[in-house]
């Protein structure tokens, strides 16, 4: 599933061409990929609607019309890019936005686990989500940890604790910081929780400057595919040398989400 890095590099590789276009229409092929609303629906409230901007808000991709939001889950397979067809430039495409100059954005998604919500209001999001990671300082990154007797692993991939971070970051920040992600979350000392909230950041803000790691559907708008999976330091390295001190590095299953660590820069 993309992460934060991979959502935020396909939103600033889509606002220069979306931001000041007008809604013309829609298409759908799957109208399950339509949440809660229908397609005559979701065209009626959108037609004629500019769009004023677009962002991401955890993993959820945010375009915002006027005040009513189309609303994105990219989920495992999801791609969104430029077209001039509305049926896009794959075979796998199930929904368009139509633009004015004959442009569309296709929602392009293989396994049909993404969505498209329509909103008045984002308020649902933040009832959901926790904070973004990138904003946090260290110090309230912390207060965050408190209380929680989950493995830390498990408790990073909570997007209502944490929003954004997902399987791949979780592991290269934890490498990172020293951190078996099986410690519990309150065996963490203040220090270390803090050296986590560091490494966090650190570990995505180079996420996005890689623009995203393709490893299985992920490519960016322009279909090129992202350089993170390049800089890996332990995930999807089983049983290679740890690039920090060399030994062996291994798979474990934690929260039912394989997981990669080294058991010496990262001891219980």
């Amino acid at each position: 599933m993309p992460e934060l890095p991979e959502v935020e590099t396909v939103v600033r590789g889509l606002r220069p061409d979306l931001i000041g276009r007008t809604v013309v229409g829609a298409w759908t092929d799957w109208p399950k990929v339509l949440d809660d609303v229908s397609l005559v629906e979701l065209t009626a409230t959108l037609k004629g609607r500019r769009i004023s901007a677009i962002f991401r808000r955890g993993k959820y991709i945010c375009v915002d019309l006027e005040g009513v939001f189309l609303v994105i889950h990219l989920r495992m397979t999801g791609r969104l890019y430029l077209s001039d067809r509305a049926e896009g430039d794959d075979r796998w495409v199930h929904f368009s936005l139509a633009l004015d100059q004959n442009a569309h954005m296709a929602f392009s998604d293989s396994r049909k686990f993404g969505r498209v919500l329509l909103r008045h209001s984002l308020d649902f999001l933040e009832a959901k989500l926790g904070p973004e990671p990138l904003t946090l300082s260290d110090a309230d990154f912390a207060d965050i940890l408190q209380g929680s007797t989950r493995a830390v692993k498990t408790f990073l991939l909570d997007q209502a604790k944490i929003a954004g971070i997902g399987n791949i970051y979780a592991d290269e920040s934890l490498l990172r910081a020293k951190i078996h992600p099986l410690t519990p979350v309150d065996r963490l000392s203040r220090k270390q929780a803090c050296a986590l909230g560091a490494e966090i950041r650190r570990v995505l803000e180079a996420g996005i400057a890689h623009e995203g790691a393709s490893i299985s559907w992920y490519r960016k708008p322009d279909g090129n595919k992202g350089e993170s999976q390049q800089h890996f330091m332990v995930y999807g390295r089983t049983n290679l040398p740890c690039k920090v001190c060399g030994t062996a590095v291994q798979r474990t299953v934690v929260g039912q989400r394989g997981t990669h660590f080294c058991p010496n820069c990262q001891r219980r």
